[in-house]
Parts: structure tokens; sequence; C-alpha cells
């Protein structure tokens, strides 16, 4: 339940506008925000290229910039063709139209991927098309014995939805930032054709998955029909997404688009913090991925019985702190709440925002505002709490 309600406000949680908050005995409050990878604001280079952005009418395919993006995009996914839209939601949903062009076919995908849980339920409320959702295994991946099942019981049948598209997300948030492999997309793009349906992949966080694996992303949709790909989560621009597939698709896609009202005018000043949050991928990513390690290796080491993590399950930037003997929200309170004695204790002031996950967890995700040395803030915070927890 509190997963399905991790982006509504905690109760008593209150977000601080700037890294600084208030002073405590002369010290100022630092905040590290490691709710989400969305966080981000765009640092000098980025507002500097949107200030600087070749614009024109993106809606009449005249904005040079966003050409300049779909075309390195398109070969950075190994696509055809790739289309620039407002947010990845709208990507997947646009794929799923594009795929299942009959009302009443069927998706299949996990239970808590993002697609199915936390976008609207767009694909039944505006595509018409009907969700199966299949348990999701630790790793974020679909048993594929029961995904072969699942293609099956409809093949051919006059009962059964018909069973158009497979979705995937790469890498999977709800399984905390786990990488897909190559050979398990294989193997599942082998299973739905055989079947007569495709495979979409939802890679908001597909950079993340390729630099975790160290190979290229087109490595990672080469068995794929189609591919979402977020512009505004660990690449650090304020807005955007693209979809990527085959030319025919894509051309489709620009009428989901625009009948969707994703149509864009000047968009080059979007798809400029774009093109730079790529450029910098490589240097940021995996900065991302060490400081997640650390801190999961560093809570092992305070071997608190209230808060566990394995770091042999920490692949990217997304880590997911086992949580017993309180309620999560609690816990977020604490790591929140600054005070005199915070301060007297360890001689600095510091707010950690984060999200409840489950009833039983809470996720911390790194992305390029949070460095080693708030990393190493937000261990002593939480070491500092679950010592005051201690009966």
């Amino acid at each position: 339940m509190l997963r399905r309600l991790a982006r509504a406000a905690v109760p008593g949680l209150r977000v601080p506008w700037a890294r600084w908050s208030r002073n405590w005995a002369g010290v100022p409050a630092q905040v590290v925000d490691l709710r989400s990878d969305t966080v981000t604001r765009p640092g000098p280079a980025m507002r500097r290229a949107m200030a600087e952005a070749l614009v024109g009418d993106d809606d009449y395919g005249e904005d040079p910039t966003v050409h300049e993006l779909q075309e390195k995009a398109a070969k950075l996914l190994g696509v055809e063709r790739t289309l620039f839209v407002p947010t990845n939601t709208m990507a997947n949903l646009i794929s799923v139209m594009g795929h299942c062009r009959r009302r009443g076919s069927q998706v299949l995908l996990g239970q808590e991927c993002h697609l199915h849980v936390y976008e609207q339920g767009g694909v039944a409320q505006i595509a018409g098309v009907h969700s199966q959702p299949l348990p999701d295994m630790p790793h974020g991946t679909l048993d594929l014995n029961e995904l072969e099942r699942a293609l099956t019981r409809g093949f051919g049948s006059s009962y059964h939805p018909v069973c158009e598209l497979v979705c995937l997300e790469n890498t999977h948030s709800s399984a905390g930032g786990r990488v897909l492999s190559i050979d398990y997309l294989r193997q599942v793009h082998l299973l739905a054709h055989m079947h007569g349906a495709r495979v979409h992949l939802d890679g908001a966080r597909l950079m993340n998955a390729a630099v975790a694996l160290c190979v290229p992303p087109a490595r990672l949709v080469e068995h794929c029909d189609s591919v979402s790909f977020c512009f505004s989560k660990g690449l650090g621009a304020p807005v955007g997404a693209l979809l990527g597939g085959a030319k025919d698709f894509i051309e489709e896609a620009w009428r989901l688009r625009k009948a969707l009202g994703g149509g864009m005018r000047q968009a080059g000043v979007l798809a400029a913090a774009a093109l730079v949050g790529l450029a910098e991928a490589e240097e940021v990513l995996p900065r991302d991925h060490e400081n997640a390690q650390r801190f999961a290796k560093g809570l092992q080491d305070l071997a608190s019985p209230i808060c566990s993590v394995d770091p042999v399950t920490v692949e990217t930037n997304i880590v997911l702190v086992q949580v017993a003997g309180l309620p999560p929200a609690e816990l977020c309170q604490r790591l929140q709440a600054v005070s005199a004695e915070e301060v007297a204790q360890t001689g600095c002031a510091v707010s950690v925002l984060l999200f409840p996950w489950t009833e039983h967890s809470v996720r911390v995700v790194w992305h390029r505002d949070v460095s080693a040395q708030d990393t190493e803030l937000a261990l002593r915070k939480w070491e500092f709490v679950l010592r005051q927890l201690r009966p």
C-alpha cells in the first residue's frame, strides 16, 4: 500500500526548498534529497545550452535541436528513428497504442512495473488495452515459464484477449534498480515473437543499465521492438523523453503524440538540456552507482536490527532498505528532522529526504546532485537516528 502512496507527501514530511535550511546552534542544516533522481536541478552548462539553443516549430518538424537529439539518440539506441515527447509516461502510452491497434487487445507486464502501477492506468483508460500483470521476480524479471503460459493461453483463442505486447522495465525501479540481462531480453523477445506479440522496453533508466553492464545502450534494445528513454531522471534534464523504434512505427507515433497533446513548438530549449544530459552521462552515472554502493556497504556495516540492505542487490543508483520495528514513514520523518541534540552529538545538522516504499522498506535514490560527501552525511545521519532508536 505504501508503495502506491510513495509519491504523495509523507504525513509530517516538509520538503525544504533549498539544500541549506535553518541554522541549529549556528550550524546550517544541509539537505540531502534522496527521494528520486527526478529532483535534480539543471546546472550552469545545461542552462546555458537551453538559453542558446537553436529552435524552430517542432510540431512542423522544423526544430534543429530536436532533430539533432533524435538523430543522436537513434544511433545511441540502435533504432531507425526516435521521437521526442514530454514524458516517459507518454512514450510508454504511445508505444502501447502503436503496438496494440485493436481495442481489448492484451499487454503482459510485471505487476510492480512503473507502467502498470504509476501511469494512471492509461493503457486501459486511454488506449482501451487490457493489462495482464504477472508476478515480478526479485531481480525485476518475469518468470519465463509463466510468461510463456500467458502468451500461449490466448494464442488463437476466440475467448481470450489477443496478446499483442510484452512490456519490460530496465532498470526495474520497484526491484531496486536491478538490471535485466541481454540474454534475458533475448529470451523474452523469442517467446513473444513465437506467439505473435512484440516487446516494448520501458528504458526510463536505460543508461543506468548500460553503465552497469558496461555495454552500449543499443545492446539492450536490439531484442526489443520499441523503447522509451527518459532524460529527466539520471540524465538530469528538467523535461523530456524519447520513443524509439522502426521508421513506420515512429511515423504512427507522431500521430499518436499529437492526439495525446504532446506536440511541442520551440522544443529545442528542452532538447538542448537532454543533449547535455546525454553528453555527461558517462561521467555522472558511474559516480551515482558508486555512491549507492558506498551507502549500502556503510549501512550494512552499522549492523542495525532496524535497517538492513544487501549490497549485492545494489546494481545501479537505487537502494531498497528493509525496515523492521517501526513504520517506514516514521523512519523517513526521523531522518528528515533536525535537532540541537544531533548538532551536539555529531557536530552537524543533516536533513535526509526519503520516501517510504513498501510497508517494510524505504527507497534511496542517487543522482547528480548528491556527492560522495553528501552520501557520507546521509550515512552519518542514519547512524544517529538508529542510535536514538536503540532500546
